[in-house]
């Protein structure tokens, strides 16, 4: 690997995981804010807990050495959750501004993932 994609790599994930433990916490607080969109989208307010464990939990693994096949599906549940938010605010037809934050968690998890190093990806089978 080579010190240019470490570097990528580490600067995406840090903000990856900052974006979800910050968004993680607020959910599993309940902020009135989170619980007003959660609503105003459809969902039910438990929901926001679900969601929030799961990202936290996904930082955790994402961030630890080893873990390979658990962290593809940490990877794919961060892409899953984020273009969920942005099809759900899409469907209730919020603006751009509502996208921001979920598309740009969606490119700091494909950018995470696509340059993380050979220690943290699955071996090839052949």
């Amino acid at each position: 690997m080579t010190k240019r994609n470490k570097i990528i790599y580490w600067i995406a994930t840090v903000w990856l995981s900052l974006g979800m433990v910050s968004s993680g916490a607020v959910q599993i607080i309940k902020l009135k804010e989170e619980v007003d969109m959660m609503t105003h989208l459809g969902y039910p307010v438990y929901f926001l807990t679900v969601i929030g464990v799961w990202k936290m939990l996904g930082v955790v693994v994402v961030l630890l050495p080893r873990l390979p096949l658990v962290k593809e599906w940490a990877y794919a549940g961060f892409f899953l959750t984020m273009s969920g938010a942005v099809f759900s605010h899409m469907a209730a037809g919020d603006g751009a501004k509502e996208f921001f934050g979920p598309i740009l968690l969606i490119v700091l998890t494909v950018v995470s993932w696509y340059f993380r190093p050979a220690s943290r990806k699955l071996p090839a089978i052949n």
